[in-house]
């Protein structure tokens, strides 16, 4: 077995497409109207779809985390700790809401933590002390 994607419901798909799109750079293909859009990434797709046409999906009513949301992370690991600073402080000053500032883990990964606009966790760190 293999996760061949990974897709998030959002609240409001058009300012959660302009962070991942504006902010963090992912490319998309979203016309603007349809309730989804998958960003070209590599290595795994990433998605995201409506809440409000979830219901009629599934069938039920699903609930969602408010505010800070503990259930998940996505995760950016870059080569060296500095660029990972970097892209944290780059990311903090567009927009990305500020969690945690870099820090070094006793696991010995550099590891910093900010939130998109709807809550949803990302980690920006390195594996790489250098």
């Amino acid at each position: 077995m293999r996760f061949n994607m990974v897709g998030i419901f959002v609240e409001n798909l058009e300012v959660m497409v302009s962070f991942y799109r504006d902010v963090l750079g992912l490319e998309v293909d979203w016309d603007g109207v349809d309730p989804y859009a998958e960003f070209r990434h590599e290595g795994i797709r990433f998605s995201m779809f409506t809440r409000a046409l979830l219901p009629g999906l599934l069938g039920q009513t699903p609930s969602y985390p408010a505010g800070l949301n503990g259930s998940f992370e996505l995760a950016i690991e870059l080569p060296t700790s500095a660029e990972a600073d970097r892209e944290f402080a780059r990311i903090v000053q567009a927009g990305g809401r500020l969690v945690y500032e870099p820090r070094d883990e006793p696991w010995g990964m550099r590891s910093s933590m900010i939130a998109d606009p709807e809550g949803n966790l990302i980690e920006i760190g390195s594996h790489n002390q250098g």
